[in-house]
């Protein structure tokens, strides 16, 4: 762990559906400028994790806290305080309204309006930067509807970065993005870490991509334990085996770790 004061943190967290314990016990700290990678099955709980993260869902059991103040201890006349400190992307949405890509994005500067009605000229510069640093500044003037599955993606992470919060929970960011965005959005949260000292938490299913950025790694096991370090501690193919329940392994391609799911022989009738 860095040496950085804990930012975020979890004590006896237990998240469950019915009487199915999907993460046991969860004592974890978070610390400025990390960047976690959240990886396991389908229906392991990365999602409620994420969820009760952000302040959308409780928790069965436990506590969350940001800067030391539980999460439940927020009042309804702080949570714009809290929407400066976290922001969230889920994995996905709908556009029901015809609002030009600009206009969705400034929404997001909404936490910094102070009882003001109008986007200040400085939250109109901060969505025009944002959305040129995921390449969809020719889209400002568009309608939301309009725009591919990819295009939308890049757009919800505009919106997220123009929010300007020091946590960012992301669900499967990549999500709809063509190879090349992929990388540009997973390099561009690493410098947000770096440079800005932010702090991501992400869920994703690409090994490769979160190795290749993440710091940091959570592991939500199929029986409810879970396992956390660095990316290189617990990306191994021994641990990302038993959390995906199924063979992974590891190989190097010049300087870079790359893992793959071992193919299993099927009998053929």
């Amino acid at each position: 762990m860095s040496d950085s004061p804990i930012q975020l943190d979890t004590t006896h967290l237990t998240l469950a559906v019915g009487s199915r314990i999907l993460v046991n016990d969860l004592n974890w700290q978070v610390t400025a400028a990390q960047y976690w990678t959240i990886i396991g099955r389908n229906g392991a709980g990365k999602t409620t994790l994420l969820r009760c993260l952000a302040g959308l869902q409780e928790a069965s059991a436990g506590e969350i806290h940001i800067n030391g103040q539980s999460l439940s201890g927020w009042t309804h006349g702080s949570l714009l305080t809290l929407a400066r400190l976290r922001s969230y992307l889920p994995q996905g949405r709908n556009d029901s309204f015809a609002y030009r890509v600009l206009d969705t994005v400034l929404a997001a500067r909404h936490p910094y309006h102070d009882g003001t009605y109008w986007e200040s000229a400085e939250d109109i510069r901060l969505a025009q930067a944002a959305l040129a640093e995921l390449d969809v500044a020719d889209l400002a003037a568009r309608d939301i509807r309009s725009l591919s599955g990819g295009e939308r993606q890049r757009v919800a992470i505009a919106a997220l970065i123009a929010q300007d919060a020091r946590f960012m929970l992301l669900d499967e960011p990549t999500n709809s993005l063509d190879l090349s965005h992929q990388v540009s959005v997973m390099n561009l949260f690493s410098r947000h870490c770096r440079q800005l000292k932010k702090t991501v938490l992400m869920v994703s299913h690409d090994l490769n991509l979160s190795y290749a950025s993440a710091t940091h790694a959570l592991l939500l096991m199929p029986d409810g334990s879970w396992q956390a370090g660095t990316a290189a501690e617990m990306m191994t193919t021994d641990r990302l085996s038993q959390c995906l329940q199924h063979p992974i392994e590891m190989v190097m391609h010049g300087n870079q770790r790359l893992f793959l799911p071992m193919h299993t022989t099927r009998e053929r009738s």
